[in-house]
């Protein structure tokens, strides 16, 4: 059932950014002037067409390749075109209107991203505040002096509300394995600085865990393994353990308290463990295969149970992030501009050779990551969207051929040379920018089943 959802979602994502993305294609060539002649979301054979109203006809076309899209112009370079409209197709367009309509899909990605922020932000955040646990070990968190309990509230002085702000900030400095000062406050509301040593960091190049790696993780209060929900598709769930139950034991060893399960559980991904519970007096046993997920670069063990939540824990550990109409803008903009920076940095440091190419997700990972946003409800899943949506507008403005990079390329080169770039390169062109994109999708597919395959 979780696949098909997945699928679903992965559908109605690609089909709301493609669409977003061709649109500003498509109403900058109609406001230049150039004749469209189809617009398609989707590539191949189209499964559903009609045409629009008004004297060009246009074609709208749903296709049968859920990967992309495309705006149709007219254009000489593709076909005989009739004499009283050579003044509509797109190559006789002057080189600014070209520019225009070449950026206005990117373009469109960027803004779609600045409104789902917006939309974010006036709907509501709950998320975890940043109150830090026990460092682990060996880690620039350790080294830093951190203490449980401790909140950050802020990273090279800008504000941290929640966690994924630190998680932002963080990945951020990173990049410049610098020292990163962080502001915290203690339970007795004191504020001091704290500074994390992210130079001789190895690790922060090859993985998407950066908390992990750096050794910070959420605050964990010292609760019973308690049983407060249950996952429906969980190895606790489907093996029989119920709300309210509390877990004793695995494979004999004692659990004492819900983050010794935690550690006890996440190391065996896959294994077949005895659990040792109680329910209502009675000490009772049962057997199950732990399932995994993938954290980082790394497969955990998961049970699929949370813990029972004391009184009042919620309300201490979480906050509510809302902002008026106006304020939603400004909130909306600067997520757009941090998460567009943070991309690029990964772009460039994978082009160096500096970041892992296991960064590098496919249509499997997109799936994944919707289908669990979708199933969290809408403010995470329009953050997904804000977030797939600049990685779309990103990679669509790399220098490569056949992408709007590469005709921005050929445009820059017109301006500089006084005249466009002949047929003859841009079909090499095409080709070369052909090869190199079907390389990265290879890329994607062998990190994406990889990934599934516990590599």
């Amino acid at each position: 059932m979780m696949i098909v959802w997945s699928v679903i979602a992965f559908l109605v994502a690609i089909a709301i950014l493609v669409t977003v993305h061709e649109a500003g294609h498509f109403f900058v060539a109609r406001w230049c002037n150039v004749r469209v002649r189809r617009f398609s979301v989707g590539f191949g054979r189209p499964l559903l067409s009609w045409r629009g109203r008004g004297p060009d006809h246009i074609e709208y076309c749903l296709s049968a390749i859920p990967l992309g899209g495309y705006v149709q112009m007219l254009d000489e370079r593709e076909g005989e075109v009739d004499p009283a409209e050579r003044h509509r197709a797109f190559n006789n367009r002057p080189l600014g209107q070209r520019t225009a309509i070449v950026v206005a899909g990117p373009a469109a990605n960027f803004l779609f991203a600045v409104v789902a922020y917006w939309l974010v932000a006036v709907l509501g955040i709950v998320e975890l505040r940043p109150i830090v646990d026990e460092p682990i070990a060996d880690t620039p968190a350790e080294m830093a002096g951190f203490e449980r309990g401790e909140e950050i509230v802020a990273i090279d002085s800008r504000d941290t509300p929640t966690w994924q702000r630190v998680a932002m900030g963080l990945m951020n400095a990173g990049f410049h394995r610098e020292d990163v000062p962080v502001t915290v406050r203690d339970e007795a509301g004191n504020e001091f600085s704290r500074t994390l040593d992210l130079r001789s960091e190895p690790k922060l190049k090859d993985t998407t865990d950066i908390l992990g790696v750096i050794g910070l993780r959420a605050y964990t209060p010292d609760l019973p393994a308690t049983v407060g929900r249950l996952a429906e598709d969980g190895a606790a769930g489907q093996a029989g353990l119920r709300e309210g139950d509390r877990i004793r034991a695995i494979d004999g060893d004692p659990i004492d308290s819900w983050l010794e399960l935690v550690e006890r559980v996440e190391p065996r991904a896959n294994e077949e463990v005895t659990l040792t519970y109680e329910r209502d007096g009675e000490v009772r046993e049962m057997t199950l295969t732990l399932g995994a997920q993938q954290r980082g670069d790394a497969e955990v063990g998961m049970l699929g149970v949370g813990p029972a939540i004391p009184e009042g824990y919620q309300e201490r550990m979480e906050r509510e992030v809302r902002y008026g109409p106006l304020g939603g803008v400004v909130y909306g903009a600067e997520r757009t501009w941090d998460t567009t920076v943070v991309t690029v940095k990964v772009l460039a440091r994978m082009v160096m050779g500096e970041a892992s190419l296991k960064n590098i997700g496919g249509p499997v990972t997109i799936g994944q990551f919707a289908g669990d946003t979708a199933s969290m409800g809408v403010v995470p899943f329009l953050t997904f969207l804000a977030v797939i949506s600049i990685s779309l507008g990103i990679i669509n403005l790399l220098p490569i051929p056949i992408l709007d990079g590469g005709h921005l390329l050929y445009f820059l080169t017109e301006a500089i040379r006084g005249k466009p770039v002949s047929e003859r390169t841009q079909l090499i062109g095409q080709q070369v920018g052909i090869v190199i994109l079907l390389g990265l999708m290879a890329l994607a597919f062998y990190n994406d089943f990889e990934r599934l395959l516990g590599g």
